[in-house]
Formats: structure tokens, C-alpha cells, sequence
């Protein structure tokens, strides 16, 4: 049983390891980056770090090299995907701490989780004079994250691994798009990178247009859109969307995020031919709904203050936000201070629910997910039926999410833990806020971004809040990304090594 027990534990060593070493790879991109505009001294530091992220990945996967293909339980395989974002948080921070861009290593730490879960606040200084190199890694930090560090190791390091399923749900999906689960994390990098190419297109067109030079729009291009697919909200400068003042720039980033939030199983059926999933998925459906009553709560709490004059205003501005919170995308084309300031209660309130509704599960957005908002709505369908119906009739619910699924009691419990677990995420975000001083609005509105994986702030998120602040939106961005197990299990599996090393002393 000892035996069995170590042999677990090095095989998660070695998951792990392969993981690192797979984010220390990607940090040449961002290195080449910066040979090529001639930064040697973020060239450097993407050495330095990507070195570093090399090394401890290969001594971990030589840790466990011999059980390699040692079967991975459920708890195994989400510590690896929980372990790997918590370890990749720290030395993906490096470079970003390398560069004198931050005030401390937490700063640095709290930019790279917000990266990897698609949030995108962030706490960097100077950010308009930033160095490409730096720039790519951000923007990079983000599209590995939508798609997933473990994803992006199931594609190229990991062959056939029987605990693959195990570390592939650890990171928030279960999505079987091909027979195995390798081919299927392949399959997702395809899609995503089929995306980049036309929508680093558009945008570099749509850049130029916008009076950026050709060489700027295309990395500006290349940026957004990573965010955007993504659903991260990074952006190379600091007035994010807003520094383009272009219209078709905000349309072009408010389809690429639309898209972005959608399940990659709907993007594999439509791509293969089942187009009529668009209308018919349950997600979709959810989507379509949710995002149709809070536009009107929106609009209906920004005209009776009177803040945008005209129609084409109130779409730039309020459903741009709306639109951009409920995909949990976080693109801004206003300041965070307007949200205080100007857009009252009952339109900042139908953004703060939207931003915890979030996307669609196995996508790269956050939120509850429409698949669960779906999945509740069609158990009250089912309790209602039920009666109003004589005892003697059997009321079976079904949705419909790539196929026809018969609702379960099992289906249910999951539903409703994951969002009891968000919204208690929230309370204790919004809970700490008030502790550390803010109002109840913005650490409310603050809490639900950072818990639902947004990135739309309203001000809290600065250098100067306090430190313990910082630590408890990291943890619920990480929280929110994985969705909640697999860092309980990584929490009981630390516990239980402690433990028995206190027991053996």
C-alpha cells in the first residue's frame, strides 16, 4: 500500500513537471519577441526564466519518470491540474518581476494568475511604455490560459496517459471532442490557433484603419485578439478597448469574445456541419436569454440617469460592458471610475449578475457557466411539472447540449454545488472588500469580476490596496478558473503529506 501510495505521488510529480516544462517552452515566444525589437534586457530576463521553469519541470518529471503511466484517481489528476497552476503562477511570475514593473513578487504573481484564468485586472506600472517581449508574454499568458496549461501539455508532451481524462476535467472541463482525451486537447489547440490567424487579420486591418502603423496594428492585433478569444481582457495599453476610439475595433473584439465564450464542443459542431446547435443548445439558449433581460435592466438603469445620449452611445458604452462582463472578458471602452461615478445602482447590479453568470463550461470563459444556468432552469421546469401533474404520471426533462440529455439528480447536485461554491467565493471576496475598506458596491462588483474570472474593475483592483486583498483575489480567480475542486483536493492532499510527516515524527 506504502508502495502504491509513492508511486501515486511521483506520478503526479512527473504531470506536473511535464506542465512547467511546457510553459517554460512557450516563454520563447516572448524571448524571440525581443531579440527581434532588440530588448536585451527582457531577452535576458525570458532566459533567466524560462531556464528556471525548465529545470524544475525536468527534476520533477525525472522524479516520476518510472511511473509515467502509473493510472491517475480523480484526486491525483486534479491535484496535477491544481498543482500545475499554483507552481506556473511562481515562475511564470519571473519575468514579469525581472522587468521592474512591479512594485513586489505578490504583484507579479497576482498579474500572472489573472492571466492564466482569463481575468485580466491587473497590477502592473507603466503599462503604455511596456516592452514587446513583455507584452507577448502577458497576451501569451492569457490564450494558454483560455485553453488550459494542462490542455496545452495533453497536446504536445503527454502520449496516451490513462489519468489524461483525470487532469483535463481538473482544469474546468469535460468536453470529449475526439475518442480520446489527448486528441481532443489537440483538437482545441486547432481550433483556437484556426481563430488567431483570422482574427489577428481582421484586427490588424481594423488597427490600421484606426490610425496605428502597420508593424503596431499587427502586434496590437495579435494582442487583443489572444485576449479576446480568450475572453482575458488584457490589453496593451492602459485605456484598453478605449484607446482605439473605433467602432469597428469594438465590434470586431465583441465577436471574437462572443465566439471565444462558446463551448469548443459547439465549435466542433458547427464546424462539422451541425449548425443547427447554435439554436438549439441549452447554452446558447441560456445565453441568449440572460443577456436579453439584463441589457434591458442596463439600459433601463443608464436612461433614467441620463448618462449616454443616443442610442449608438448606449451601445459603445453600456452594452459593450454588459455584453463584455457576461462573456467574462473584461474589455473596457470606459474608464472604471464611470462605473462608480455614473452608471447608478440597477445598471451596475445587472452587470455584477452577469459577470457571475459568465460563459459557457468547457470554454474559456468563467462564471456559474449556461450550462448549469440551463440545467436549473429545466429542474424548476421539472419540479413545476411535477405538480401540477397527477402523482400517477412520470415527468421526464430533457435539454438539449450537442445531444438530448435526460436531467438527472446527479447532474442537479453538481449544478447547484459549483454555483453555491461561486456565489460563496463572492461573499467572502465581497465580505473582504468591506474589510479592507471599500464600499459595498465596489467590492460587490470587484468580487464578482475577480470570482467569475471577468476583469472589468471599478477601481479596487490597484498597487496600493492592501496585501491580504490581493492573496484572496488571487485565490478566487484560481477558485473560479478550475472551479473549486481541484484546489480542494490539491488543499487535502497537502494536508494529508503534512500530516503524516508530523505523524512519522
Amino acid at each position: 500500500m506504502l508502495r502504491k501510495h509513492t508511486e501515486h505521488t511521483r506520478a503526479v510529480w512527473h504531470y506536473i513537471g511535464l506542465v512547467i516544462i511546457g510553459m517554460g517552452l512557450t516563454q520563447y515566444i516572448p524571448l524571440i519577441t525581443s531579440l527581434i525589437f532588440s530588448e536585451w534586457d527582457m531577452a535576458f530576463n525570458f532566459l533567466i526564466s524560462s531556464s528556471s521553469a525548465l529545470l524544475v519541470g525536468s527534476v520533477m518529471a525525472l522524479v516520476g519518470k518510472h511511473t509515467q503511466h502509473q493510472r491517475l484517481g480523480w484526486n491525483q489528476g486534479m491535484v496535477v491540474a491544481a498543482g500545475s497552476w499554483f507552481l506556473g503562477m511562481l515562475l511564470c511570475a519571473l519575468p514579469y518581476y525581472l522587468s521592474g514593473n512591479y512594485l513586489s513578487y505578490l504583484d507579479c504573481c497576482f498579474d500572472v494568475m489573472s492571466g492564466l484564468t482569463t481575468t485580466g485586472v491587473v497590477l502592473i506600472q507603466d503599462l503604455d511604455h511596456l516592452s514587446n517581449g513583455l507584452n507577448m508574454w502577458r497576451h501569451l499568458l492569457t490564450f494558454i490560459g483560455g485553453q488550459g496549461m494542462v490542455v496545452l501539455a495533453l497536446s504536445v508532451l503527454v502520449k496516451g496517459t490513462s489519468g489524461a481524462y483525470k487532469m483535463y476535467v481538473g482544469e474546468g472541463k469535460d468536453e470529449r471532442l475526439m475518442p480520446n482525451v489527448v486528441s481532443t486537447a489537440r483538437y482545441i489547440w486547432l481550433i483556437s490557433l484556426i481563430y488567431l490567424v483570422v482574427g489577428t487579420l481582421v484586427l490588424w486591418i481594423a488597427g490600421i484603419a484606426a490610425g496605428l502603423s502597420s508593424q503596431r496594428a499587427f502586434l496590437h492585433g495579435l494582442w487583443v485578439f489572444m485576449a479576446a478569444w480568450s475572453t482575458g481582457g488584457f490589453a496593451p495599453m492602459s485605456q484598453n478597448i478605449l484607446y482605439y476610439h473605433s467602432a469597428v475595433y469594438e465590434i470586431a473584439t465583441m465577436v471574437f469574445f462572443i465566439i471565444g465564450s462558446f463551448n469548443f464542443a459547439l465549435h466542433y459542431a458547427v464546424l462539422t456541419g451541425k449548425r443547427k446547435e447554435l439554436v438549439k443548445n441549452v447554452e446558447t439558449v441560456s445565453f441568449t436569454v440572460t443577456v436579453t433581460v439584463l441589457t434591458l435592466i442596463t439600459a433601463l438603469g443608464l436612461m433614467r440617469l441620463n448618462v449616454y445620449p443616443d442610442i449608438v452611445a448606449m451601445f459603445r458604452k453600456g452594452f459593450y460592458q454588459l455584453i463584455s462582463g457576461h462573456t467574462t472578458t473584461g474589455f473596457m471602452t470606459v474608464y472604471a471610475k464611470q462605473f462608480y461615478l455614473e452608471w447608478g445602482d440597477i445598471a451596475l447590479f445587472a452587470v455584477t449578475v452577469a459577470m457571475l453568470f459568465g460563459g459557457s463550461a468547457c470554454s474559456t470563459a468563467g462564471g456559474f457557466k449556461g450550462l448549469r444556468i440551463g440545467i436549473i432552469a429545466h429542474t424548476l421546469k421539472r419540479e413545476v411539472k411535477r405538480m401540477a401533474l397527477p402523482d400517477s404520471i412520470v415527468s421526464v426533462e430533457k435539454y438539449h447540449h450537442i445531444r438530448d440529455v435526460v436531467l438527472d439528480d446527479s447532474q442537479i447536485r453538481s449544478a447547484f454545488l459549483i454555483v453555491t461554491a461561486y456565489v460563496v467565493t463572492f461573499t467572502i471576496g465581497t465580505l473582504a472588500g468591506m474589510l479592507c475598506g471599500y464600499p459595498f458596491g465596489m467590492a460587490a462588483f470587484e468580487s464578482a469580476s475577480v470570482t467569475g474570472n471577468v476583469g472589468l474593475s471599478i477601481g479596487v483592483t490597484l498597487p496600493s490596496m492592501p496585501a491580504a486583498l490581493k492573496v484572496t483575489y488571487i485565490m478566487s480567480m484560481w477558485l473560479g478558473r478550475l472551479e473549486f475542486m481541484s484546489v480542494f483536493a490539491l488543499v487535502v492532499y497537502v494536508a494529508g503529506k503534512v500530516k503524516k510527516k508530523c505523524t512519522a515524527r
